[in-house]
C-alpha cells in the first residue's frame, strides 16, 4: 500500500515547484537579449506518495533548427566575404577615373597627331606626356590591386586567429561542462552549453563546421569541418588552423595541425581552402577567382601593350637618325626559392622576352632542376609546368597539365626561353642541384613596376630606319608596293642570333663589317621579268645569291633567304633568327636591268611611316586571352574591358549568392527563435500563472497549518 504525504509535504513541493518555475521564467526574462541564450524550461513528475519532485531544468533546443542556421551562417559569411572583396575591386577598375582604356586611347590619339608633323617637338613631347599619363594609370591600379592583396591576407590572418580562439574556447568549453554535468543530477549546464554553442555558430560564421554528441555519452561534443578534419574531439582537445605560404610567404594558406601535448606526437593536414565554407572560404574564392586572377590580366596588359610599342619603336630611326629604342622599361622578376632547395642562398633571375609580350599568358610557373650541372658553361635539364595562381597545374585544351622539358645553359648574362614569353638567367652555374624548384610569378607586379625608359621626345622613332629607291633608269613598271622592318638588333660579329642587317653607325653592314665575303642586301638587280640578283653595297657589288622562277614580286629578300641559289643565301645569314631583319615587295612588271637600291633613311627625319606603324598598334590583337594553342588575342582596350566584364560578372554573380543567402539565413534564423528563443508574450503568460500556482501552494501550507493548529487545540 502506497502511503499517502501529508498536506505539509504536498504544500512544501508544491511551493518549491512554483518557486523554480518562476525562476525559470523570471531568467528567460531576464536574459531575453543575451546573445546566444536559449530558452529554458523546468519539467516536473508527481511523486508515488503525493505532491511533485524536484523537477528538471533544461534548455528547449531544435537541433535541426540549430544545425540549419549554423549551415546558413556559413553561406551567408562566405558570400559576403566574397563579394565585400569584389565589389572593391570592380568599383575601383570600372570607374571612369581609374580606366586605363581612356589613358590607352590619349596616348595612341597623341601618336596619330604627332605623325602628322613627326619633326614637331612638341607633338613628341606631348607624346611622351600621355606616355607618362597612362604609365600612372597602371602604377595606380597595379598598387592598388598589390594593396588590397596584402589587406585580403590581413583578413585571412585574423579570421584565422579569431577562428583558432573560438576553437579553443569551444574545446575548454567542453571540459567544464562534462566536469559540471557529472557534478549534478538536476540541471543541465545550460549556461555553459549556450556559451558553447554560441561559439560554435560564431566559428561557422568562418568555416562549415558539422558536430556530433560525445561517444562517452557525457555532454560533450565533437566539432569537425565538414570535409571531415576534426577541430575538438570530446575530450577538450582541438586543432589548430595555421597560415604557412610556401613557397610564397606572402600567400596565405592553411594546414590543421594538432595540438596535443607531449609525448603525443603531432601532425599536420592540408586543408582546401576554397571549400571549407564561411568567410575564409569567401576570402580564399575572392584572392584566387578574382583578385589575383585581375592582378595577371593588369599584368599581361600592361607588358604586352609596352612590348609591342618598343619593339615597333625599336624598328624605327628617331630624330637624331639613330636606330629606335625603348620607350618604356618593362620590369623584370626573380624566382622563389622552394625551402627545401639544397641552398637557398641561390637565385634565378628572369624577363620577358623582347618581342614575345604577345604570347604572355596569366600564369605562374614553376622549374625544377632534373640534372646535374655539366660542362663549361654548365648545362642542365629543367622542367618548366604552368600554374594557376593557387598553385594547382594550368591544362590545356586537352585537359593535360601545360609543361616544358628543355636543357638550359647555367651562367651569368645567359637567357634561356621558357613558355609564356619568358626567359630566364641562371647565374650559379654549377651550384643548382637536382630537385632544386623555384616559382615565378612574372605578372604580379609588372604593372607597379612600368616606367618610361626616357624622357626625351626626340627618342620617338617615327621614321623608318631603311629606304628602298627605284633606280631612275629602270624601264619596267615595277614600283615599291612596301617596306618592312622586324629587327634592328647590331651585332657586327654575327654571334647573336638576333643580329640584323643594320651596323650600327648609320648604314648597312659592308663586307667590311662582316666575318662573311658578303655584305647585307644592298640592292636588288633583275636580270629578267622572272630572275634577279641579291647584291651587297661593295664597289663593285658581291653577288650574294640569284632567285630565279619568279611568279610575284612580295618579300624579295624572303624569296632570296628561301630559293637563293648559285650561290645559295649564306650559310652566316641563314644562320640567324631574323637577318637581315628588312625587307620590301614591288608592284608592276620589272624589266631586265631594273634595279632597286636599299640604303639607310639618312636625314630621313621628315618620314612618319613608322609612326603610323606605332598608332596602328591600338587596333592589333596583340594581348593574348588564353592559354590554348591559338590565343585568343585582343586588342589593348578589349583586354582592359574583359578584365572589368570578369570581375563585373564575378561581382554581380556575388551579389545574387548573397542576396539569396540571407533569405535563407533569416528564414533558419526565424524558425530557430522560434523554437528556442525568448517570447515576452509566452513568459509573460507564464508568470502569472506560476504566480497563481506559487499562491495556491501556499495557500495549501496555510490551509494545513490552521488544520494543525486545530487539532492541536482540540486535543488540549
Amino acid at each position: 500500500m502506497i502511503k499517502t504525504a501529508d498536506l505539509f509535504s504536498i504544500a512544501k513541493t508544491g511551493v518549491n515547484a512554483s518557486s523554480r518555475l518562476l525562476n525559470t521564467t523570471s531568467n528567460n526574462i531576464a536574459n531575453i537579449n543575451t546573445e546566444g541564450y536559449v530558452r529554458e524550461r523546468t519539467e516536473f513528475k508527481s511523486q508515488l506518495n503525493g505532491g511533485v519532485d524536484r523537477g528538471y531544468t533544461d534548455r528547449v533546443l531544435s537541433q535541426f533548427a540549430m544545425n540549419q542556421l549554423r549551415r546558413d551562417t556559413t553561406n551567408m559569411g562566405e558570400a559576403q566575404a566574397f563579394l565585400d572583396g569584389a565589389q572593391s575591386l570592380d568599383n575601383v577598375l570600372a570607374s571612369e577615373a581609374n580606366s586605363i582604356s581612356g589613358a590607352i586611347t590619349r596616348f595612341f590619339a597623341s601618336i596619330q597627331t604627332a605623325a602628322d608633323d613627326p619633326t614637331n617637338i612638341t607633338s613628341r613631347d606631348s607624346v611622351l606626356g600621355q606616355a607618362q599619363g597612362l604609365v600612372n594609370r597602371v602604377n595606380t591600379l597595379g598598387d592598388f590591386i598589390s594593396v588590397k592583396e596584402r589587406e585580403v591576407e590581413q583578413q585571412i590572418d585574423d579570421s584565422v586567429r579569431t577562428a583558432n580562439a573560438l576553437i579553443k574556447q569551444i574545446g575548454d568549453l567542453n571540459k567544464a561542462i562534462q566536469i559540471v554535468g557529472n557534478s549534478s543530477n538536476v540541471d543541465t549546464p545550460s549556461a555553459l552549453m549556450n556559451e558553447r554553442d554560441l561559439a560554435i555558430r560564431k566559428l561557422a560564421e568562418y568555416m562549415s563546421v558539422e558536430t556530433r554528441p560525445s561517444p562517452n555519452s557525457d555532454l560533450g561534443i565533437v566539432v569537425n569541418l565538414t570535409s571531415g578534419e576534426s577541430l575538438v574531439l570530446a575530450d577538450g582537445t582541438f586543432n589548430v588552423l595555421a597560415i604557412d605560404g610556401e613557397p610564397d610567404l606572402t600567400s596565405a594558406q592553411l594546414r590543421l595541425s594538432t595540438n596535443y601535448a607531449p609525448p603525443k606526437a603531432n601532425t599536420t593536414l592540408n586543408v582546401q581552402e576554397q571549400k571549407m565554407g564561411g568567410s575564409l572560404a569567401g576570402l580564399f574564392r575572392y584572392r584566387e577567382e578574382v583578385l589575383e586572377p585581375s592582378q595577371r590580366d593588369l599584368g599581361k596588359l600592361t607588358v604586352a601593350l609596352a612590348d609591342s610599342f618598343n619593339t615597333q619603336n625599336r624598328q624605327g630611326m628617331d630624330l637624331d637618325q639613330q636606330l629606335g629604342g625603348d620607350i618604356f622599361t618593362i620590369p623584370e622578376f626573380r624566382g622563389i626559392n622552394y625551402p627545401d632547395n639544397a641552398d637557398l642562398s641561390l637565385g634565378v633571375k628572369g624577363r620577358f622576352t623582347p618581342g614575345a609580350g604577345g604570347d604572355v599568358t596569366n600564369t605562374d610557373y614553376r622549374i625544377e632542376v632534373l640534372s646535374s650541372p655539366a660542362g663549361s658553361p654548365p648545362t642542365f635539364d629543367l622542367q618548366v609546368s604552368s600554374l594557376n595562381t593557387d598553385g594547382t597545374a594550368q591544362l590545356d585544351e586537352s585537359g593535360n597539365p601545360i609543361t616544358q622539358t628543355l636543357t638550359v645553359t647555367a651562367e651569368a648574362g645567359t637567357y634561356n626561353k621558357l613558355i609564356g614569353g619568358i626567359e630566364i638567367e641562371l647565374s650559379s652555374g654549377a651550384s643548382y642541384s637536382v630537385g632544386d624548384q623555384f616559382l615565378f610569378q612574372p605578372l604580379r607586379t609588372a604593372a607597379n613596376k612600368l616606367e618610361l625608359a626616357t624622357t626625351r621626345g626626340e627618342d620617338l622613332a617615327f621614321a623608318k630606319p631603311l629606304r628602298v629607291d627605284t633606280n631612275a633608269a629602270n624601264l619596267g613598271d615595277a614600283t615599291i608596293r612596301s617596306v618592312t622592318v622586324s629587327n634592328t638588333n647590331v651585332d657586327n660579329t654575327l654571334v647573336n642570333s638576333k643580329a640584323s642587317g643594320f651596323n650600327g653607325l648609320g648604314d648597312i653592314q659592308s663586307a667590311s663589317n662582316l666575318p662573311t665575303s658578303v655584305g647585307a642586301p644592298a640592292s636588288v638587280l633583275f636580270t629578267s621579268a622572272s630572275e634577279f640578283q641579291v647584291l651587297d653595297n661593295a664597289s663593285p657589288p658581291n653577288i650574294i645569291t640569284t632567285v630565279t622562277g619568279v611568279t610575284d614580286l612580295k618579300n624579295l629578300l624572303q624569296q632570296a633567304k628561301d630559293n637563293g641559289t648559285a650561290p645559295p643565301w649564306p650559310a652566316a645569314f641563314a644562320a640567324l633568327d631574323d637577318y637581315p631583319g628588312y625587307d620590301f615587295s614591288l608592284e608592276g612588271i620589272p624589266k631586265a636591268g631594273d634595279s632597286f637600291d636599299i640604303s639607310f633613311n639618312t636625314n630621313g627625319i621628315a618620314d612618319n611611316r613608322n609612326a603610323v606603324e606605332l598608332a596602328s598598334l591600338q587596333q592589333e590583337d596583340t594581348v593574348r586571352q588564353s592559354i590554348g594553342s591559338n590565343g585568343n588575342k585582343a586588342t589593348f582596350n578589349e583586354a582592359y574591358a574583359n578584365i572589368v566584364g570578369s570581375i563585373g560578372a564575378l561581382t554581380a554573380n556575388g551579389q545574387i549568392e548573397l542576396a539569396a543567402s540571407k533569405v535563407l539565413q533569416t528564414q533558419s534564423s526565424d524558425w530557430f527563435e522560434s523554437t528556442s528563443g525568448v517570447s515576452l508574450d509566452e513568459e509573460a503568460a507564464n508568470l502569472i500563472q506560476f504566480q497563481q500556482s506559487y499562491a495556491a501552494a501556499a495557500r495549501i501550507l496555510t490551509t494545513a497549518q490552521t488544520l494543525f493548529d486545530t487539532i492541536l487545540a482540540a486535543s488540549r
